[in-house]
């Protein structure tokens, strides 16, 4: 039978012709109508289809790879295995590609390459028979065929089908691990990254992965290269199962755990550097924050007492470049990295200790440290045949050793009951006669709230002049203008004398209310004291917090007649309390008439806007221009080009904001214009908070400004910034920026179609 099949296998060529193609008179395509035509007429081709798919049923694709896996032992033709390397491999492209539609399902790719996985299987339980028998046998067709379909991208569909049944027949068989083994080391180097990628991605866990590969990453630098480069520092598109079987896989045998520890040297060295965190995506540093600790749950106590000391350089550095980060996102990630380093290098000391927001994606980063692994089970041929293995640990083998820390806790927890216990011997003091102390009288002008506020220390006095400032400043319009300037100053530089809940709140309230009321000289002394020397960065965010908050409230429509402050509540009527049937007969007659009313149409039933001026247009230039205008001087200590780049990112965000409450006003034309100057100066800053808040400026520019006015004014400017768009929107590493240039784009798009169909 054999002897037959390698006689019809040398003939195999005949029924998968290199260039296939329909007969020429009924061929659509095809528009001669020679009688000379050598094309096979459509019955030769539908029988040569049907044998086809019969050679399939019939398990002829094992039957062939076995036959060629008993040619390489003698050393056959390497034409003839390549051909049918390719006819295998690419027989659903040939015949997809000569029926068309009309493809049987057999033949499509999502049902042929799972037999093929199937048809594999077969042939390595003959050769598993073979090397039992004691007869040589070659599995490197198999390998090849497996490296093709898996770099022709369908790997999915073929290791589905693969992986569980090797992860069945390895667990109890040295020979099928083995097989195993070699199945994946005589794979090609240059399908070598799809193979190992397929199997990291398909196996079930790090122990599984193990078993199949073996010492892969060691014998072959090819995979080892994917294993410790690739995958790991090239992308950042594999999920967190992905990397734990990956890391885990180099972890759970001792020949190769130095592959780990270089792995971790290489992951620390990208997290501790200050360019890589500058320029790379928020979702890649995450990626190797997940590595790093993924790796350190691995580390034995003696691995880390020989590299402690560059472990401790490596986190020092990398806090250090995630803390200077202006993305929350980052600085968190370099807390929560820095804190597990801590923890594993300073196990008996201090450790370091980090206040951030809770949240799934910190949650999950700190699971990543405390995951266990199970030991490898490659079994030799000594242990087959026996039940007990001696890697097997059970259940109640492990909880002795987790006896003394248990007791531990008990221990201190009694400790600690004993003392709070101990404080139950004191006699209560009795309170029964205390009267409450008499409340503070807050002051009720302007004038004596800046007295509190800069006189002597009366915490009482103080703190109910904060909470009453910006209700007198409110009622109180005229003289607040008299000391407008005054009063700022001394909120400016307010400190929190005593503790209140919401004393930034407050402070910042009653900082914007006053901008509103007096806002040119308020405006123009913020704007001076920005870039002044003395302040802090706190206050300078400050001023800028509050001019966008007050230009807000300033472009607000207000109705007439409704400026009185929020704070002070109108007269109204008030039912006094009564059974529920009064207090809500309102509700229910209304009710009953909407039920048996009927209505044909229903008009808007909402409030119409009110209609009122902006109060913001006036005043706007004396908020913007002064900001914008000295950006580029550094000061002694405030470099908004420099280290202050947080500064510049909030800068950028507080003149998009400006401009887009200046709306329809006289002045925004002139604004939008030095706003795309001000981009264009930093648009390759390399901090990308600073260039989302430089893509904002262009946003609110194309919102704010009138097209005629950006066509007649920015011309060529619109031209530079629409290329430099395009390039952010390809290239930059930020996923943010990205998409705000993206957005400009369309913004930019629209305003081409608009201005083509408005009338000339």
């Amino acid at each position: 039978m054999n002897k037959a099949l390698g006689t019809g296998m040398k003939n195999t060529q005949w029924f998968l012709p290199s260039t296939p193609s329909f007969p020429c008179s009924w061929d659509r395509s095809c528009q001669c109508n020679s009688s000379s035509c050598l094309k096979v007429p459509i019955f030769c081709l539908v029988k040569i289809v049907d044998i086809l798919e019969q050679f399939l049923r019939e398990g002829g694709l094992s039957a062939l790879m076995w036959e060629v896996c008993q040619q390489q032992a003698q050393a056959a033709s390497p034409e003839l295995q390549e051909t049918l390397l390719n006819k295998v491999v690419c027989l659903p492209d040939h015949l997809s590609n000569k029926l068309q539609g009309e493809n049987l399902p057999i033949f499509l790719p999502q049902n042929y390459f799972p037999l093929l996985g199937t048809e594999i299987i077969q042939v390595l339980q003959r050769i598993s028979d073979s090397l039992r028998g004691g007869l040589d046998c070659s599995i490197s067709f198999v390998s090849q065929v497996l490296g093709k379909v898996c770099v022709h991208g369908r790997r999915k569909e073929i290791l589905s089908t693969l992986v569980p049944c090797l992860t069945d027949l390895t667990k109890s068989d040295c020979i099928w691990q083995r097989m195993c083994w070699r199945l994946v080391e005589c794979v090609p180097d240059r399908w070598m990254e799809a193979v190992v990628c397929g199997f990291v991605q398909t196996a079930p866990g790090a122990d599984v992965l193990s078993r199949l590969l073996g010492n892969l990453v060691v014998k072959n630098k090819k995979a080892q290269f994917v294993v410790t480069q690739k995958l790991l520092l090239l992308q950042y598109s594999c999920p967190t199962a992905m990397l734990q079987n990956l890391l885990g896989y180099l972890a759970l045998d001792n020949s190769r755990r130095f592959l780990l520890l270089k792995v971790l040297q290489e992951l620390m060295e990208t997290w501790a550097s200050s360019s890589a965190v500058k320029h790379s995506p928020v979702e890649q540093q995450l990626y190797i924050s997940k590595a790093i600790l993924i790796c350190l749950s691995h580390l034995k106590d003696v691995e880390i007492d020989s590299h402690r000391q560059e472990l401790f350089t490596c986190m020092m550095e990398g806090m250090k470049c995630h803390l200077d980060s202006n993305l929350p996102r980052i600085r968190c990630l370099g807390m929560i990295v820095a804190e597990s380093i801590s923890s594993r290098i300073n196990t008996d000391g201090p450790i370091l200790k980090f206040q951030y927001e809770e949240d799934d994606e910190t949650r999950e980063l700190k699971s990543l440290l405390t995951q266990m692994l199970s030991p490898p089970s490659v079994i030799s041929p000594l242990d087959e045949g026996r039940k007990d293995s001696p890697s097997a640990v059970t259940e109640a083998e492990l909880k002795p050793g987790r006896k003394p820390l248990a007791a531990a806790c008990a221990v201190s927890e009694e400790g600690s009951d004993s003392e709070l216990d101990s404080d139950d011997d004191f006699i209560p003091y009795d309170m029964s006669a205390d009267k409450e102390l008499k409340k503070t009288k807050a002051p009720l002008y302007i004038r004596d709230c800046i007295e509190v506020l800069t006189g002597p220390e009366d915490m009482d006095k103080w703190e109910a002049t904060m909470r009453v400032l910006e209700t007198l400043i409110q009622r109180n319009t005229a003289a607040t203008q008299e000391v407008s300037v005054e009063l700022a100053k001394v909120l400016l530089h307010l400190e929190e004398k005593t503790y209140i809940d919401d004393f930034v709140e407050l402070r910042q309230k009653a900082l914007v209310t006053v901008t509103i009321t007096d806002p040119i000289p308020v405006a123009q002394y913020l704007t001076s004291q920005f870039y002044s020397m003395n302040y802090s960065l706190r206050q300078r965010m400050d001023i800028l917090d509050v001019l966008a908050l007050a230009a807000q409230e300033l472009s607000r429509p207000k109705a007439p007649g409704k400026n009185k402050p929020s704070s002070i509540q109108t007269p109204c009527i008030q039912i006094l309390p009564g059974s529920d049937s009064s207090k809500d007969w309102r509700k229910i007659v209304d009710e009953r008439i909407k039920s048996k009313t009927r209505r044909f149409a229903k008009g808007q039933s909402q409030v119409e806007l009110v209609c009122a001026p902006n109060k913001f247009s006036s005043v706007a230039g004396h908020f913007f221009f002064p900001l914008i205008q000295n950006f580029d001087r550094p000061l002694v200590t405030f470099d908004l080009l420099g280290d202050d780049h947080f500064v510049l990112g909030r800068l950028a965000h507080t003149l998009a904001i400006l401009l887009y409450f200046a709306v329809n006003t006289v002045v925004a034309a002139a604004m939008g214009k030095a706003l795309l100057e001000f981009v264009w100066a930093l648009r390759f800053h390399t901090d990308s908070y600073v260039r989302q808040g430089l893509l904002s400026c262009i946003s609110s520019t194309l919102l704010s400004v009138p097209s005629d006015r950006l066509l007649e004014d920015v011309t060529e400017e619109l031209v530079e910034t629409q290329a430099w768009l395009a390039d952010v929107a390809e290239k930059d590493p930020d996923g943010d920026c990205r998409r705000l240039a993206l957005q400009n784009l369309l913004l930019m798009e629209n305003l081409k179609k608009k201005l083509e169909t408005a009338p000339s």
